[in-house]
C-alpha cells in the first residue's frame, strides 16, 4: 500500500464510523434509550482516554528518548497545551451540548440544530489530529516508533467510537423536527472535521517534524479534555448509574487491546 493511499484509508476509517452511526437514525424510532446513551457516553471515554495513553503519550516519550532528549518534557508540554486549546475553542465557540437546554462559548443567534452540530464537530477535532499526527509518525520513520498497524489500531479504535457518537448526534436532531434525511446529513458533516483535521496535522508536522512528540501530547491533551468535559459528565448526569462506568471499562480495555495486538 502507498503512502497517499495509506494516509486516505487511514483519515477516512474514522469518518465511515460516524457515518455509519449517523444512519442509525433511518432504523431505529423515537429517542435514544437514556441507559443505552449513557453506556456509548462511557464507551466513547474509555476509548479516547486509552487512545490518548497508548496511542499519544506513550509514542511521544519514546520518541523523544530516542531523540536523546529529555523524555517527559515533549509529553508534559505538548498535553497541557492540548488541554489549553480544547478550553478556548470551548469558550469562544457557540454550542449546545445534547441533553442540555443552556449553550455555552460565546452567545450568539444561532439555532440549536447548529450549536448541536458545534458541540460535536468541536468533540472530533482532537480526534482528527490524533489520527492526523498518528499517520505522521509512522510516515516519519524516525526510529520506527509509529508503525502502520499503530496508526490503524488508533483509526479502527476511534472509528468504533464515532459510530455510538453518529447515533448520539443525528437521533436527537430528528427529535426537533428536522427529517431523518437532514438529521442524517448533520451527522456525517459533523465526523468531516475530523479527516480536515487530520490532513492538517499531517501537513504541519511533515514541515516541522522535530515538534512531533509536543502535538503527539497535544492531541492526547485535547482529547483527555473532551472526556473529563463532555462525555463523562453527560454520561453521569441525571439519576445515578454505573453504566457509564461499565461502558468506560468496556472501551478503555477494547482500545487498549487493538493498539496493543496489533501495534
Amino acid at each position: 500500500m502507498n503512502e497517499t493511499l495509506t494516509i486516505l484509508v487511514g483519515i477516512g476509517i474514522p469518518l465511515l464510523g460516524t457515518t455509519l452511526g449517523a444512519a442509525a437514525v433511518f432504523f431505529m424510532k423515537g429517542d435514544m434509550n437514556p441507559n443505552l446513551q449513557k453506556l456509548l457516553l462511557g464507551f466513547a471515554s474509555g476509548v479516547m482516554i486509552a487512545a490518548s495513553v497508548w496511542s499519544l503519550l506513550i509514542p511521544s516519550i519514546d520518541m523523544e528518548e530516542k531523540a536523546g532528549g529529555i523524555a517527559w518534557l515533549p509529553a508534559t508540554v505538548g498535553f497541557l497545551f492540548g488541554i489549553a486549546f480544547l478550553l478556548l475553542l470551548d469558550t469562544v465557540i457557540p454550542h449546545l451540548h445534547v441533553n442540555s437546554d443552556k449553550p455555552e462559548g460565546r452567545p450568539s443567534g444561532l439555532g440549536r440544530t447548529t450549536m448541536l452540530v458545534f458541540a460535536v464537530t468541536l468533540h472530533n477535532i482532537p480526534e482528527g489530529m490524533a489520527v492526523g499526527v498518528v499517520l505522521a509518525g509512522m510516515l516519519a520513520r524516525n526510529g520506527a516508533v509509529i508503525t502502520m498497524a499503530d496508526a490503524f489500531a488508533l483509526s479502527i479504535g476511534i472509528a468504533i467510537q464515532n459510530f455510538p457518537e453518529g447515533a448520539i448526534i443525528s437521533m436527537p436532531l430528528e427529535g426537533t423536527g428536522l427529517s431523518k434525511g437532514k438529521s442524517f446529513y448533520y451527522g456525517f458533516l459533523s465526523g468531516v472535521v475530523e479527516p480536515i483535521g487530520a490532513i492538517i496535522t499531517i501537513l504541519l508536522t511533515s514541515l516541522i517534524t522535530p515538534i512531533l512528540p509536543y502535538i503527539l501530547a497535544f492531541a492526547a491533551g485535547a482529547m483527555i479534555y473532551v472526556v473529563v468535559d463532555e462525555l463523562i459528565p453527560e454520561a453521569q448526569a441525571g439519576e445515578h448509574s454505573n453504566i457509564a462506568t461499565i461502558g468506560v471499562a468496556i472501551g478503555f480495555a477494547l482500545m487498549m487491546v487493538l493498539d496493543v495486538a496489533l501495534g
